[in-house]
């Protein structure tokens, strides 16, 4: 039975959250992105706004709602990942994958309906009727052979560094063999509020641990139940894949600016050997099975302890760096986040990396040929002449969507010398940046046209004066120069597997419509529309609920430069005016607020997880058909507990199951560790984010 909103709103009012944050607290704000929203905007540009008649679109949009038509719609003509192919062999690093039997249409997720979860504001994970979940593993669990239990009152570095790091986002899971897969995670950042009794440690010791809760985990599951979705952690003791990447871990810089003399530092004066990755945040499985993992708010990390060359002033304010960074105090343990003694040390971060999960003693790589800017994370696509696409997008207020198209082919089969050649593939090519052109119509649809302006190649800068090297280490100045559209916000970007179309999450922009105008691919979004055709706005309202922007490569090719675009879903109650579900009607979905991360179904369905719901509800997961006479319908498919934000996620029809990364729960405003809002997931007396396996039971 379908659960329609009328009925959600009388266990849950639907309300307009006015804070500049959605319903993210101001500690969510504060640890995760050193309080960003709160910054000046880093883009100084005044080009790349699609100049369009906002208010006609948005009134015309408001008539057909009214209307009940869902008229004026421009519906477009294993594992949910690049079909992965991993290395054959056994042993360590050398994995045997034996994908399990093809799951009828009928078992599949995709296809499985379910009631709809309604708005909520309960401390713990609900799901459907119908649908089990079990937590597989949590911040502090064992990882590594050596890893010590968990004690919260005797953490040091070395413990964590074996263990499950905190914050866990990104999640992906790769096939070992029918039943054992390998779980990979990002572990974004630390809340040390949430992390510490207090008292129990000094700032310098909560800062070294802390920095090794970061990074990544590479863990080994296992079937409980090989029928069912029923998934656990294998005793870490017997195995031998399992590994931390921590911020001491060493990383190899490739593409051209590897090597640059932005990069070198005095610990390392080649620029090619860097140590860790901060703040991974969203990520991708590619098709020669390794993992992609998106460093974003990396600026945070780093504080004076004296002044700073005015030589880095420019392109250190266009990504946020200054003096007083985030005020983590790191650089009073580790002198490389010191900006007035290693001022090239930012530069290191902020890329795209890769990692093999099926060998523990690989090098993991930072890719500077895909820029370096906020990645949320990258996701592959594989054209017909098996050149590979990357898409990823920059998470920041009025910045960009960028695509990387490389040089050579793929090349296929799972063997050795295959991977090694694909492993390379993201090291030459071209790097572009979108430009959206709205249509300018009445039409009441959110459409228009767009092209994919080249930045570099590793072999020529297209941007005048600028370098091949130089437009990777600073690409949003360089991008600046060739007028992108700016975007609100854009984080995870996926090809489907079925269609081929870009689907893109654009979370929000609380200054779009007032220091930022508004355009047909941003348009307001937040209950300023009135049903009357040419009805005033309320441009103060600016876009807080967000939405999905849809891209179809012109012929379907995603290495083409130019492209059509419509927006799926523009976000928020379904009963306010400006909402829009794809042209499905609006009383029969459910409300959806912030889209974060996106993934795919083997049906072809999109799947989006929420960050900082602003109508009061817990963030959730929601499955959206984006073909056929279902197109837009939204349905919950669950709700993460109080103050947590719904991370991952991944759709593995082939197992049957749903993984879902619990991030920061409990982190809302005046909760510590002593007194804390949420103890999800209820194995302590203090919350624990943890990754969560739900399947149909």
């Amino acid at each position: 039975m379908t659960l329609a909103p009328q009925s959600v709103r009388t266990q849950l009012p639907l309300v307009d959250v006015r804070g500049p944050h959605g319903s993210r607290s101001a500690m969510t704000c504060h640890y995760r992105c050193g309080d960003a929203c709160d910054q000046p905007v880093p883009n100084p540009t005044d080009h790349g706004h699609v100049r369009t008649e906002i208010e006609r679109v948005l009134a015309r949009r408001a008539v057909l709602a009214a209307g009940g038509a869902g008229a004026g719609a421009l519906v477009l003509g294993g594992l949910v990942s690049p079909a992965a192919a991993a290395p054959r062999g056994k042993g360590k690093g050398k994995p045997q994958p034996k994908p399990g039997r093809p799951v009828p249409a009928a078992r599949q997720l995709g296809r499985t309906p379910f009631s709809p979860v309604a708005p909520n504001k309960r401390d713990r994970v609900s799901v459907p009727p119908g649908f089990r979940q079990r937590v597989l593993i949590s911040w502090g669990d064992p990882v590594t052979r050596d890893a010590p239990r968990f004690d919260v009152d005797r953490q040091t570095p070395e413990a964590a560094a074996r263990q499950f790091g905190f914050n866990n986002d990104y999640v992906g899971v790769l096939p070992l063999t029918r039943t054992r897969a390998l779980l990979v995670v990002n572990h974004e950042y630390t809340t040390e509020p949430m992390m510490f009794p207090e008292g129990r440690y000094t700032p310098d010791q909560q800062r070294r641990i802390a920095m090794a809760n970061h990074g990544m985990s590479v863990v080994e599951i296992q079937r409980a139940n090989p029928r069912a979705g029923l998934w656990e952690v294998r005793n870490h003791r017997r195995t031998t894949y399992n590994r931390r990447v921590t911020t001491d871990t060493p990383f190899r810089m490739t593409g051209p600016a590897a090597g640059h003399a932005k990069l070198r530092t005095s610990a390392d004066p080649t620029g090619r050997r860097v140590l860790g990755t901060l703040n991974n945040c969203a990520g991708g499985m590619t098709p020669w099975g390794t993992v992609l993992s998106g460093e974003e708010n990396f600026n945070q990390y780093f504080q004076a302890s004296g002044t700073i060359d005015p030589a880095y002033a420019t392109s250190y304010a266009r990504y946020g760096i200054t003096a007083s960074g985030g005020g983590r105090g790191w650089h009073e343990v580790d002198p490389r986040f010191d900006l007035s003694r290693e001022p090239n040390e930012p530069y290191r971060f902020g890329w795209i990396v890769e990692i093999d999960p099926y060998d523990p003693t690989s090098t993991p790589v930072k890719h500077t040929m895909l820029g370096r800017f906020k990645h949320e994370g990258a996701n592959i696509a594989v054209a017909k002449d098996g050149r590979v696409v990357a898409y990823t997008g920059d998470d920041e207020r009025n910045d960009y969507i960028y695509k990387f198209v490389s040089r050579r082919k793929m090349m296929k089969g799972s063997s050795r010398k295959a991977k090694k050649h694909n492993m390379t593939l993201l090291t030459e090519g071209t790097l572009y940046v979108a430009k959206l052109v709205g249509d300018g119509t009445t039409d009441g649809v959110f459409d228009g046209t767009g092209t994919w302006i080249p930045l570099a190649s590793d072999r020529k800068s297209f941007v005048p004066g600028i370098s091949v090297a130089e437009v990777l280490l600073d690409t949003r100045l360089a991008a600046d120069k060739v007028g992108p559209t700016k975007m609100d916000r854009p984080e995870d970007i996926e090809p489907s597997p079925v269609t081929g179309k870009v689907y893109c999450a654009l979370t929000n922009n609380s200054t779009r419509g007032t220091a930022v105008p508004a355009d047909e691919a941003n348009p307001i979004t937040s209950s300023m529309v009135r049903a009357d055709l040419g009805a005033p706005l309320t441009p103060a309202s600016g876009n807080r609920n967000g939405y999905v922007l849809e891209l179809t490569e012109r012929r379907n090719d995603p290495t083409a430069t130019s492209f059509t675009w419509n927006l799926l879903l523009v976000c928020g109650d379904p009963e306010a005016p400006e909402t829009y579900f794809g042209g499905f009607p609006k009383d029969k979905v459910s409300p959806i607020s912030c889209p974060d991360n996106v993934a795919f179904d083997k049906a072809g369905n999109l799947w989006v997880s929420t960050d900082g719901n602003a109508l009061g509800s817990n963030d959730g997961l929601f499955r959206v058909p984006v073909t056929g006479p279902e197109r837009g319908r939204v349905q919950q498919f669950l709700t993460v507990p109080l103050g947590a934000e719904t991370c991952g996620p991944l759709i593995s029809d082939d197992q049957l199951t749903v993984f879902v990364a619990v991030q920061h729960p409990g982190e809302t405003d005046g909760a510590t560790f002593a007194a804390p809002s949420s103890t999800w997931p209820h194995s302590d007396d203090f919350p624990r984010p943890s990754v969560v396996a739900v399947w149909k039971g």
